[in-house]
């Protein structure tokens, strides 16, 4: 499907949706249990594979009413899958419970379609096979298809810290079930530290234990860390057998983009659940204030309003919010002078390269864009958007930012295969309209 976005006048409320990163770790944290029951989490296609992979392993979910899921879980100890688990287009998905697999007395084979099986899992194969557990590419290139199992122990490992934070994630889920618990030393800088400090603040939720070793004592508990201890044998049991998730900040930057370039006069953009928690991506609050947004969150409500502003450049550092970097990219090219995004050469390895494609696609609206491997440069005084057929790259946060700068450049934007937003963001077009947005699709 294509969405055909033209230039729009903003305002309204809306809600953003239950964070996929937190829903992945509840699915996965009630399948180690004997059983929970999850409030809210988001409906989407990659959930839905972890929600596979729980079943693959021996557990059960099922939906209770339109806001649960009530999981039967396998207690630790996973089944050997009957079949291949199909993570689709989940990175967190497979690299979550990869670790898991490695727990299973037998061999479990995880594959995924052909944007995840382009995807980095070298690192985290060579943890588990340094803890004696099996775990091989079949193509032998550190890429699924995977096959795992070895039923791991525990113990000491060696993993880097800057290309994926669900390495570390999988390792401390699936190290607090078994004997010795696992010691993980990072051996380069952690990046994207708060997306690890999610997996902890769920872990602590659902009564397990585990902490950074040497990490800054700031905000983010992660940051600065050179290693994570789990202790084993705990059980995951969250208080009064329930979890809720909380909404997703990710989601929210594109309404709140939205908002600050294209809110109609005397009008404000809304957005509601944004509570407090531990997602780094909350820092687009940050973002947009500095770029001279008028914005504001009342924390207490859960609710941030902005409004459209005259933006200016800045120089932001997303090692620690890679998944931004497409929302501040479109910002910066409506911005006045150079919006540089640093501290970027990770987010090559998401769903597509986002760095390259977030450069490439904006240039054919007429931004003017400097790439480099670690650092994304956008000239916004030297940039003047008019609308052209981009492409999505299947990739749902690129999808979501080219929709934004849509709203504000000449003409029409056609952004292809939009469908994808079903990853994170299922009915955004529906809540961007809601808001005002005028747009159409065709097939």
């Amino acid at each position: 499907m294509d969405v055909h976005v033209t230039p729009s006048r903003l305002g309204g409320t809306a809600r953003a949706p239950p964070s996929k990163s937190y829903t992945h770790r509840a699915i996965l944290a009630a399948g180690y249990s004997d059983g929970a029951t999850v409030y809210n989490p988001l409906d989407s296609a990659d959930p839905r594979a972890t929600q596979r992979a729980v079943e693959a392993f021996g557990g059960s979910v099922e939906s209770v009413g339109d806001d649960a899921l009530d999981i039967t879980g396998f207690d630790g100890v996973p089944d050997v899958p009957d079949d291949v688990i199909d993570c689709a287009n989940s990175g967190t998905t497979m690299r979550l419970v990869t670790a898991t697999a490695a727990l299973g007395d037998g061999l479990t084979v995880l594959t995924g379609d052909d944007s995840l099986r382009s995807r980095p899992q070298g690192p985290l194969l060579e943890a588990l096979a340094d803890l004696d557990s099996r775990a091989e590419s079949t193509r032998g290139n550190g890429q699924a298809p995977l096959v795992v199992g070895g039923s791991l122990d525990g113990g000491t490992v060696a993993i880097p810290g800057d290309v994926s934070s669900q390495y570390i994630s999988a390792l401390l889920m699936a190290g607090a079930v078994t004997e010795e618990g696992i010691e993980l030393d990072l051996t380069t800088e952690l990046k994207s530290a708060p997306y690890v400090d999610i997996t902890l603040e769920v872990l602590d939720d659902f009564g397990v234990t585990a902490e950074p070793v040497g990490a800054s004592g700031g905000e983010i508990r992660s940051a600065g860390a050179d290693g994570f201890v789990v202790e084993g044998c705990q059980t995951y049991a969250p208080e009064n057998g329930e979890y809720h998730v909380p909404g997703d900040f990710s989601s929210m930057s594109y309404l709140l983009a939205a908002g600050a370039v294209a809110a109609g006069e005397d009008e404000t953009v809304v957005v509601e659940g944004a509570k407090p928690s531990a997602q780094g991506d909350s820092a687009i609050v940050d973002v947009l204030d500095a770029m001279g947004a008028d914005i504001a969150w009342d924390r207490d409500a859960g609710e941030i309003t902005v409004s459209r502003s005259s933006l200016s450049g800045t120089t932001i550092a997303v090692g620690d919010t890679p998944d931004l970097l497409p929302t501040i990219a479109t910002l910066g090219a409506v911005a006045d002078g150079d919006t540089v995004i640093e501290n970027c050469e990770h987010v090559r390895y998401k769903e597509t390269d986002r760095v390259s494609a977030m450069a490439t696609e904006l240039e054919k609206l007429g931004a003017s864009v400097t790439e480099e491997e670690a650092t994304l440069t956008i000239h916004g005084s030297d940039s003047s958007l008019s609308g052209a057929t981009v492409e999505g790259y299947h990739d749902h946060r690129v999808i979501m930012s080219l929709a934004v700068a849509g709203l504000v450049a000449d003409g029409t934007t056609t952004v292809t295969g939009a469908d994808h937003v079903d990853v994170s963001f299922p009915g955004f077009f529906e809540v961007l309209g809601s808001l005002g947005a005028e747009f159409s699709r065709s097939e």
